[in-house]
């Protein structure tokens, strides 16, 4: 494609990020390409698994309702884990049920939909395209070459590859002798894996106490990891189960585990056994998600480029939140590209309207309030090996009738968290999440 048949704006990757921001620029009547490495929308991009509808409804309308939404979650379980136990904290929030606000969602089948949405807008849907480099021209980066020599050119270059560890658009594209993003160090990124695995809906609503049609979520914390720092989950589906998690690929490496190692520890734990008992694997994944927090954030706007989602670190572990960020931060994107269109200026300072419009979201709000959180737990690494023990023993002498008082049971929980330092370990605790404030 010559120089000056460029389009308004070319996205990179036709994940939430991406084909929010194509949705929202085409139906403003920008002229735009939404370039996907896979096969089609979808087959190359993993996440949990949950969707939050609200940010969706903001992009397409009520079309959201069309969208091919696995089950409403009704109930969501925390369970803290030791080898022997689960501890649990359950919410059933029965308003769902009229009112939903978030679904489990398998990317393969959401991801096609949602292009599907773009390309009916008036954008053009590009699948099977390997972007591998941003073209940059007078220090302004004016399109993205692709794999296949058929670069595309454009006043805006969107960036919502995902992370691109090593290999990625951002950290391999210099303009005025530096990257667009420096190198992410190994505990900035968690290494993710899932599987999909077949399970008839009868069973999943009888193994998850859900009535028909409705979905349940665990997330398992302590032994669910080996104590690394993450979490792992099951997701009920329609007629399968999202299962998996991810720890920070640092303490992969340091403990040379492979994500196969984590996922087959947490399947065989005796309290989730029995809710996989019969299900069959029919796929795998794994996936690098970012974990760098708020200080991990990239420039998000440069010289003819702009930057969303994971590529751009968003990303809240706390509250397994992905999708929902990324889709905002593309639709901001491609209102600012909009806004760009009409005053006819499409330079580095107007672009700048895009971080503006981050700062001023809840998006950066909650990246603030949680940027310590990973920290947290990779520097505190008994939040997730003793305490679990420690409380794990506390109930069950509490629940344990063996002919001992109540009297005696109390005193020797009390001595117990003596001895175990539960005192000290309470004011570390305290003091490393004053720390998070």
């Amino acid at each position: 494609m010559a120089d000056e048949e460029k389009f308004d704006a070319v996205v990179i990757g036709a994940g939430p990020a991406g084909t929010a921001a194509a949705i929202t620029m085409a139906k403003a009547g920008l002229q735009v390409a939404l370039l996907e490495r896979g096969v089609k929308p979808g087959s190359k991009n993993v996440m949990g698994g949950i969707l939050y509808n609200h940010y969706l409804e903001e992009i397409v309308g009520d079309e959201w309702k069309q969208a091919p939404l696995e089950r409403p979650i009704i109930e969501e379980r925390r369970w803290m884990m030791t080898p022997e136990a689960a501890i649990g904290l359950d919410y059933k929030n029965l308003r769902n049920r009229a009112h939903p606000h978030s679904y489990s969602v398998l990317r393969a089948k959401f991801d096609a939909w949602f292009a599907e949405q773009a390309e009916k807008g008036g954008a053009m849907v590009v699948p099977e395209t390997v972007v591998d480099r941003l073209i940059v021209k007078n220090g302004r980066v004016i399109g993205a070459g692709t794999g296949r020599g058929d670069d595309v050119y454009a006043e805006v270059t969107i960036v919502c590859e995902g992370i691109g560890l090593g290999a990625g658009l951002l950290e391999n594209t210099v303009i005025n002798g530096k990257p667009l993003r420096r190198k992410l160090r190994d505990n900035e990124v968690a290494m993710a894996v899932k599987e999909i695995m077949q399970l008839d809906p009868g069973l999943i609503e009888e193994r998850f106490n859900c009535e028909s049609g409705e979905g349940c979520t665990i997330e398992c914390f302590g032994d669910s990891t080996m104590g690394m720092s993450g979490f792992m989950f099951i997701y009920t589906n329609r007629d399968t189960l999202s299962v998996g998690g991810g720890a920070l690929l640092s303490e992969f490496n340091k403990t040379l585990r492979t994500p196969n190692d984590l996922i087959e520890h947490f399947k065989q734990h005796p309290a989730v056994k029995p809710l996989l008992r019969g299900a069959e694997t029919v796929e795998y994944l794994a996936h690098l998600i970012p974990e760098g927090g708020y200080r991990g954030i990239p420039r998000v706007y440069g010289p003819g480029y702009l930057v969303c989602g994971d590529a751009a670190m968003l990303s809240n572990p706390v509250h397994r939140e992905g999708s929902n960020l990324a889709m905002e931060s593309g639709r901001l994107a491609g209102e600012t590209v909009i806004h760009a269109k009409e005053a006819g200026d499409f330079s580095e300072r107007r672009l700048a309207e895009y971080r503006g419009r981050l700062d001023h979201s809840w998006i950066m709000a909650d990246m603030k309030k949680y940027d310590k959180a990973v920290p947290l737990l990779e520097h505190n690494p008994q939040m997730l090996t003793k305490y679990p023990s420690v409380l794990d023993r506390s109930m069950d002498e509490f629940f344990r009738v063996d002919g001992a008082s109540k009297w005696d049971k109390q005193r020797n929980i009390f001595r117990m968290l003596r001895k175990e330092g539960m005192v000290r370990m309470g004011w570390d605790t305290f003091k490393a999440l004053w720390a998070m404030k």
